[in-house]
């Protein structure tokens, strides 16, 4: 069985409805439904959205600057807090796991 095929399964495999499974390979998650998927592509739109002015504006205030790095703190933690609460337990792996007790 190819590694494509196995990680196809391993992200079908989701009774439980996660908007997020685990990694394969280290901690965190990675979207598996669309729900997920639509979550990452908001972050990334709202994270290039804060990074325009920088981009092409003049050279930002030190105050602009903090504020830049407290909407990127605060959006990542918005982030990793649903994919708390909407994914899997997060633990490190190394893998596809071969048993589903594994999981």
């Amino acid at each position: 069985m190819s590694f494509i095929k196995k990680y196809r399964d391993y992200v079908r495999d989701n009774p439980e409805g996660y908007w997020f499974k685990r990694k394969l390979y280290g901690w965190g998650w990675t979207p598996v439904r669309w729900q997920g998927w639509a979550v990452l592509a908001a972050v990334i739109a709202v994270y290039i959205w804060i990074l325009a002015p920088f981009v092409s504006g003049p050279e930002p205030s030190r105050e602009g600057l903090y504020l830049f790095i407290f909407k990127i703190f605060a959006w990542m933690t918005a982030l990793i807090t649903i994919c708390w609460l909407t994914g899997e337990t997060p633990k490190w792996q190394w893998g596809i796991p071969e048993k589903p007790e594994q999981r």
